[in-house]
């Protein structure tokens, strides 16, 4: 029974996630237009602006991932204790997406002083 209404959920969730992207962009397009914006306005509101450091945040958290994987492996070796793994994940990613904010944010800091100078 169980196995059964995996696909049915599934179906389900995927459905409802589309319907509720799609019933939140109409409701912002439709805000939009009663606050009297044009369409070029629009446009350049949906313009995707460049992530600086994108690429530098998705491999410092990448790369603790990884250490929290390999070390929880290590640890669930020694200690054949399997809540090592989930543990170490969440814990070393958290500290992956801390200290990528930080980073950045020193970079970010820098770019604005040399631009200033």
């Amino acid at each position: 029974m169980p196995g059964e209404l995996i696909p049915i959920i599934m179906f389900l969730v995927v459905g409802l996630v589309l319907i509720m992207f799609f019933y939140f962009r109409s409701k912002e397009r439709t805000l939009m237009l009663e606050k009297g914006l044009t369409a070029e306005q629009m446009l350049e509101f949906y313009k995707t602006k460049p992530v600086p450091y994108l690429g530098l945040k998705f491999g410092i958290i990448t790369i603790f991932f990884g250490i929290g994987l390999g070390v929880g492996l290590l640890m669930e070796g020694y200690t054949s204790e399997e809540a090592w793994i989930p543990f170490l994940l969440i814990t070393l990613s958290g500290l992956g997406f801390v200290i990528a904010h930080f980073a950045v944010r020193e970079l970010e800091k820098k770019d604005k002083k040399e631009n200033l100078l």
